[in-house]
C-alpha cells in the first residue's frame, strides 16, 4: 500500500465515497505493548470526526484509572462535542484468574457482550472500543460464533476495534484490519516498574 493506495479495487459497483464509508472491524493483538493505546488513539480520531463513542473494558478493574479514560471522558463533556460512554467490567488484570472469581468474571463478560449486541442492533454509537475482549472469548465466556456473526452482520457504519492477546482465528478472519503488536524490548525486561504517563 504505497502512499495509502489500494493494490486492487473489487468490481462490486461501489463508488469511492461509498468505499470511504464502509464500517471497519479492527483487531489489535499480539504480545507487545500498545494494543489499547492504539485503539484509544483511533477513538480520539473518531471523537474529532464527531462520532459517538463507547468503550467496554473487559478485564480492567473499575478502580483502575487510565489516562485515556480521563481524557476521553473529559472530551465527552465538551459542549457541542461527541459523547463518550465508558463501561468497566471485571476485577482487574483478570487474565491472571483468581480462584473463586472466574464465575463473576464470566457473568460480567456475558452481560457486557449482551449490551454490545443491543447497542450494535440499535446503532447506538459510531465507534466501539472492546478493550481486552479477546480474553473472554479465549476463556469461553463469550461464544466466538455469536461474536463473529454479530460483528459481521452489524447494521449501518459502526466501527469496532478489539484489543487483547491471543485473538481467536475466526475473529482475525472476519476482521478488516489486524495488527499484531510484537515486543522487541520492554523496560520491565530490566526490572523497571510501570509508570504513570506511560502505562496508564
Amino acid at each position: 500500500m504505497p502512499q495509502g493506495k489500494v493494490e486492487s479495487v473489487p468490481d462490486d459497483g461501489l463508488t469511492t465515497r461509498q468505499r470511504r464509508r464502509q464500517p471497519v472491524l479492527a483487531v489489535h493483538t499480539g504480545p507487545g505493548k500498545g494494543k489499547s493505546t492504539a485503539a484509544f488513539g483511533m477513538a480520539l480520531r473518531a471523537w474529532s470526526a464527531g462520532w459517538p463513542i463507547v468503550v467496554f473494558q473487559f478485564v480492567k478493574s473499575p478502580k483502575w484509572k487510565v489516562g485515556e479514560e480521563t481524557a476521553l471522558r473529559a472530551l465527552g463533556e465538551v459542549p457541542g462535542g461527541a459523547p463518550v460512554t465508558w463501561h468497566k467490567m471485571g476485577e482487574g488484570w483478570s487474565w491472571i484468574q483468581r480462584p473463586g472469581t472466574e464465575r463473576d468474571h464470566a457473568v460480567e463478560a456475558a452481560q457486557g457482550w449482551e449490551q454490545i449486541k443491543k447497542d450494535l442492533a440499535a446503532e447506538a454509537y459510531r465507534f466501539y472500543v472492546l478493550d481486552e475482549f479477546t480474553y473472554p472469548i479465549k476463556w469461553g465466556w463469550v461464544d466466538i460464533d455469536d461474536v463473529v456473526s454479530t460483528l459481521r452482520d452489524r447494521p449501518g457504519s459502526q466501527h469496532v476495534v478489539i484489543t487483547g492477546r491471543d485473538a481467536h482465528p475466526a475473529l482475525l478472519e472476519v476482521a478488516d484490519l489486524v495488527t499484531e503488536m510484537t515486543k522487541i524490548k520492554h523496560p520491565m525486561d530490566a526490572g523497571r516498574k510501570g509508570q504513570q504517563g506511560i502505562e496508564w
